[in-house]
């Protein structure tokens, strides 16, 4: 569990770097460039130094959409396609000697890290079709770069392999990625939820708890709890077993979930005990929503393997104070519940 823990952490990061990545490549392509550029202006290339300083702005351009703006939308778009349009003009003009188009390799792995499996293929597929077609121009229409016959089907062969394994790459890393959340979902469900019951387990209750009093103490609203036994819950287990036991609570959990508003909350507390978070809700009105759940539950019969099961509950209502404590708020619904069961049961305290 700790290491495919670590492998969610390592996608989710690498998720999140995505924007860095292509900061970091506009950054790098403007450098390349106008690298480039100096060279060929040294070398009195003065169209392809222009092109080059031209595209080494627009990778500026690029690069400060993300770092001043955060725009990472624009930043990606500008880097994919002024790189897809340098491209073009290197197999156009043919670079220098005509070693230009052998710059197109880096275009399948750019594409597909930045848009994605689907659209990164689309893409590459308009951009071989328009590689092709500058290629295939007559010379006596357009002049332009002339490359062997050999030599264009060498290039092509080659950008389509590392298209594949570029997708190939891709496809590995979306399906991890995806397998990565099924978990980071399935142990976040096992962290905060009860596994019987679906309800939320203490860890959670005590998280949303913690919520709903902060949110109390800010609009002064009301907030009780209600700590809930299922009373001689262990003859139950006794006389009908324990896989009988699990059916009362699942039972019990899918009826307490019915009864609710949508804003309350109910958590398996632990064994038989269920802890009810009513918010906006003071304890005179928790009392009555307790009474009817006691009421509903006179007559309410689980069946199990051909058994019917009574079902009866003891309730502690506790309404918070100010600078009253979590834990002192449970304690005094835990004493409620208590003085509730030395009553006789299926009995509710304090009374009101």
């Amino acid at each position: 569990m700790l290491l495919d823990q670590e492998k969610i952490n390592s996608l989710d990061n690498d998720k999140l770097k995505q924007p860095h990545v292509v900061s970091l490549f506009a950054l790098v392509g403007m450098s390349i460039t106008t690298i480039m550029g100096l060279i060929a202006l040294f070398n009195r290339n003065y169209i392809l130094a222009t092109s080059l300083f031209i595209a080494s702005s627009i990778f500026f351009a690029a690069y400060y959409a993300y770092t001043k703006n955060n725009n990472v939308k624009l930043s990606s778009a500008i880097v994919l396609y002024s790189l897809y349009i340098l491209m073009f003009y290197l197999i156009f003009t043919g670079g220098v000697e005509n070693t230009g188009p052998l710059w197109v390799f880096i275009v399948a792995p750019v594409s597909v890290f930045i848009q994605g499996l689907k659209r990164g293929l689309i893409d590459i597929a308009i951009f071989v079709i328009m590689c092709i077609t500058i290629m295939l121009i007559p010379m006596d229409i357009i002049a332009h770069a002339a490359y062997s016959t050999e030599f264009k089907l060498r290039l092509l062969y080659s950008f389509l392999t590392v298209t594949f394994l570029s997708a190939l790459y891709e496809y590995s890393r979306e399906q991890s990625y995806k397998q990565a959340l099924a978990l980071s979902d399935k142990y976040q469900k096992l962290a905060n939820f009860d596994p019987l019951t679906q309800l939320s387990n203490r860890r959670d209750a005590l998280f949303i708890l913690k919520r709903e009093q902060v949110r109390s103490l800010r609009s002064k609203d009301p907030l009780s709890i209600i700590l809930c036994d299922v009373d001689y819950f262990k003859k139950i287990n006794d006389k009908y077993g324990h896989n009988a036991g699990d059916a009362v609570l699942i039972d019990l959990a899918k009826f307490f979930t019915n009864s609710m508003r949508e804003q309350d909350c109910v958590a398996r507390w632990g064994g038989e005990e269920f802890l009810f978070i009513l918010p906006q809700t003071e304890a005179k009105s928790a009392n009555v929503f307790a009474e009817k759940i006691q009421k509903v539950l006179q007559n309410h019969i689980v069946n199990h393997e051909n058994e019917k099961i009574s079902v009866k509950v003891s309730m502690g209502i506790e309404q918070f104070k100010d600078n009253q404590t979590i834990d002192e708020a449970i304690n005094n619904a835990d004493k409620y519940l208590y003085q509730a069961k030395d009553a006789g049961r299926n009995q509710i305290f304090p009374k009101f």
